[in-house]
């Protein structure tokens, strides 16, 4: 199978944001979308277009040279959207998953290729009531793709643990910060990208996927990190984010880092890759634990550390390029995350303080999207999450 990588320019980023919709009186799931995609000029490629579920939207940016130009679109976007529901007595839900809700209650898009998402999964695929948030960065040469995937791969479990916003899953607390990476990863093809030599070797994957009937196109290769035939890497490692402010932290990760693996590569130093086993632990524990994970690292004399105290190194160490590429603010947002908490946190704080109530926590949630940010308490201390 040919796979056509047309480079882009460097550092553009892209964004899609999978939502899902909700009745404002019963803040249950229901199968409404087709009240805003009714009314938009191409539900299909357009900037608000359908996907998985007929009761999910897809907000899907522009190519943007700042990560200011992703936040500013996306604001807007997600404005539109929320005026044409209102009149319905509906709402956006940004979250991984929906508290408390029967997945299997909802039906797919009446589309060939979620059929068979639907039919040949059995069980999981009637799960997928789930949402990602997927972020494109520009690579300006096809043989950089592939030693970026897997580099970025390596970042994954700082990303799960940022994004992480479904801990809740019909009425329970999974004890996982996200809930939604251990369901998507059920399905083939989706989950870690397998460490391929060369562009070649990839498409002859590609090739013989198809040839025994699991993909029709390469875009059914749905790793984690993938290349994109845009000519990005597409990071998709993450949980839908409540509000704009956190997508705009989380681009501004992925363009910093997709541009200090680029400049590696210029300089002639290889990207370093992990072991697969050590990415798959670590991908698990971040979701299983969130910022408090204890990662595994391939240095002898530390054998984990604290995935909070990684990320905040990291954080440190790409304030540089942040300042080259203009996103230091939405960088530092990243920081102020660590310190006050994902969405997971936020909704365990707003579950504990309403006795369980988990309505309670998709209102807070809603509320967080309509104002752009997220609802932090006072207590800006490091917290044991």
């Amino acid at each position: 199978m040919k796979i056509e990588f047309k480079p882009s320019r460097r550092a553009t980023l892209g964004v899609e944001w999978e939502l899902t919709v909700v009745d404002l009186s019963t803040l249950d799931v229901v199968p409404e979308a087709h009240r805003i995609l009714d009314h938009v000029e191409d539900p299909d490629a357009g900037p608000i277009r359908t996907e998985y579920l007929q009761s999910m939207i897809e907000l899907v940016s522009g190519v943007h040279d700042s990560v200011g130009g992703v936040v500013e679109e996306m604001h807007g976007l997600m404005g539109h959207a929320v005026d044409a529901l209102e009149a319905h007595g509906l709402a956006i839900m940004a979250m991984g998953a929906h508290p408390f809700t029967d997945p299997s209650a909802q039906q797919p898009v009446k589309k060939a290729q979620y059929r068979r998402v639907r039919e040949r999964n059995g069980w999981w695929g009637s799960q997928m009531a789930v949402n990602g948030l997927h972020i494109h960065a520009g690579v300006d040469d096809r043989s950089k793709a592939l030693p970026i995937t897997y580099g970025l791969a390596r970042f994954i479990p700082y990303f799960i643990a940022l994004s992480a916003s479904s801990p809740f899953w019909m009425g329970a607390d999974t004890a996982f910060a996200s809930q939604r990476t251990m369901m998507f990863q059920q399905l083939p093809t989706n989950g870690l990208p397998y460490h391929m030599a060369s562009w070649k070797e990839f498409e002859r994957y590609a090739t013989e996927l198809e040839g025994v009937g699991m993909i029709q196109n390469s875009k059914e290769i749905r790793w984690d990190i993938r290349p994109s035939t845009f000519g990005t890497v597409e990071n998709r490692a993450m949980d839908c984010v409540p509000t704009v402010h956190e997508i705009g932290a989380l681009t501004a990760l992925t363009q910093c880092l997709v541009e200090w693996m680029s400049r590696e590569l210029d300089e002639g130093r290889e990207i370093e890759r992990l072991p697969f086993w050590f990415m798959r632990e670590n991908k698990w524990r971040a979701a299983r634990y969130g910022l408090g994970a204890e990662v595994v690292t391939p240095r002898p004399h530390e054998h984990t550390m604290q995935l909070r105290e990684g990320l905040l190194t990291w954080l440190d160490r790409l304030q540089p390029i942040a300042e080259d590429l203009g996103c230091p603010s939405q960088l530092a947002d990243c920081v102020e995350l660590v310190h006050r908490g994902p969405s997971y946190v936020r909704q365990r704080r707003v579950a504990k303080a309403n006795d369980g109530d988990l309505s309670a926590v998709v209102r807070a949630t809603i509320s967080e999207t309509m104002g752009g940010r997220p609802h932090f308490t006072d207590h800006t201390s490091r917290m044991n999450t």
